[in-house]
Order: structure tokens, then C-alpha cells, then sequence
């Protein structure tokens, strides 16, 4: 199973759907706060150089935003 981690902030309608879109796949994933995670906003940082959210991390490969094109070929998710 590939290792998913989601940087998001509470206030981000697209953090929002890209957690609901992996959940309703059945994707588990590690959800990081980086509104209030110090340590995940600024390794979220050091992975893209930028502060937008959300960011979507599958086995390394970088997603910024909610691309659900690539997360679906990504996981193999059809």
C-alpha cells in the first residue's frame, strides 16, 4: 500500500474534498494540520518550497492542490 500524507488547513475548501475524495476511495492517509503542526508546515515547505494547500503526497510524488486526475493514477484508482 502506498504511504498518503495530506498537508491541509481547517479553512481550505479543496483540503476539504481532497480528504473526502481519498476517503470515499477507501485511501487511507495521514492528515497534517499545518495550521497548527509547526513540524508538518515546515516539512510540507522543504517538499515544495511554497505554503499552498493542500498538498498531497503519494510514496514522495508531490501533488499541490486538488488534482484528482493524478491522484486517481497515482493509487490506480479508476
Amino acid at each position: 500500500m502506498k504511504k498518503v500524507i495530506v498537508y491541509s488547513t481547517p479553512t481550505c475548501p479543496y483540503c476539504v474534498v481532497a480528504k473526502e475524495f481519498l476517503k470515499d476511495n477507501n485511501i487511507e492517509f495521514e492528515a497534517k494540520d499545518v495550521a497548527v503542526d509547526e513540524a508538518a508546515r515546515k516539512e510540507m515547505l522543504e517538499k515544495t518550497g511554497q505554503m499552498g494547500v493542500p498538498v498531497v503526497d503519494i510514496d514522495g510524488e508531490i501533488i499541490i492542490g486538488f488534482n484528482e486526475g493524478r491522484i486517481r493514477e497515482l493509487l490506480d484508482i479508476k
